[in-house]
């Protein structure tokens, strides 16, 4: 999959003045914003309709997980918000994500549908416990087949799992990739971290960065440098 903006700046805040100082700063040609449970939780989808109309393509990071009805129901409440992405939790089974493409097709824009395979923030002892047997990259695969079966658009993975996970999946399937962080940043809660430029070496279409933009007094001249690290030598 071939998008000029690669990038998604995860707008983890509590409240919309925060948000405003921070995409102010933004250039909307050159990267996309994510909107997740923290800022939705708070604000509602006046937060989603305001950078909409900013210029902004959001994904909105609500990780859908219920039964086939309620989820379909909810993906398309996010489409008439004008997202252009949109998720679901893999794990919620290929009925579930079929579901909710259908209630999707058709529709003359059409949010990226998506699904999340296994959060970022689990290592490999964290899907031992939770009953996850054979390592994060065998789910991982497993997962976003069903997707892909399933009709949709991509799934939300670690970079680390990109290279290898470009081998079962057709070229045009997006892999979104949280987790990613500049060289000497903390890697914070998330466990599989990845720079930009490995990911997308890696097979990576989409870079969802938060802190090592939201936290840097230039935000602005922080994504001019990794969208000169993402260009071909």
């Amino acid at each position: 999959m071939v998008d000029h903006k690669t990038l998604i700046v995860a707008l983890d805040y509590d409240d919309m003045r925060s948000v405003s100082q921070l995409t102010e700063q933004l250039d909307p040609s050159v990267c996309r914003v994510k909107v997740g449970k923290q800022l939705f939780t708070r604000i509602g989808p006046a937060a989603v309709e305001q950078l909409v109309n900013q210029g902004f393509d959001v994904f909105l990071d609500l990780k859908f997980h219920d039964i086939p009805n309620t989820v379909a129901q909810a993906v398309v409440a996010a489409a008439d918000l004008g997202v252009w992405m949109v998720n679901v939790h893999a794990s919620g089974g290929s009925s579930m994500m079929a579901a909710a493409r259908q209630a999707l097709a058709g529709r003359q824009h059409r949010p990226l549908l998506t699904a999340v395979t296994v959060l970022t923030s689990m290592a490999e002892a964290d899907l031992s416990e939770v009953g996850f047997q054979g390592g994060a990259l065998a789910r991982v695969v497993g997962l976003a087949k069903l997707a892909e079966g399933a009709g949709l658009d991509g799934v939300v993975c670690s970079a680390q799992e990109a290279a290898e996970l470009r081998k079962f999946v057709g070229p045009k399937f997006a892999l979104v990739t949280p987790g990613i962080r500049l060289k000497g940043d903390a890697a914070g809660d998330q466990k599989r971290v990845v720079e930009p430029a490995t990911a997308i070496a890696a097979g990576a279409d989409y870079l969802v960065m938060g802190r090592s933009i939201t936290g840097a007094e230039d935000p602005s001249a922080v994504i001019k440098r990794i969208l000169s690290s993402l260009e071909p030598i």
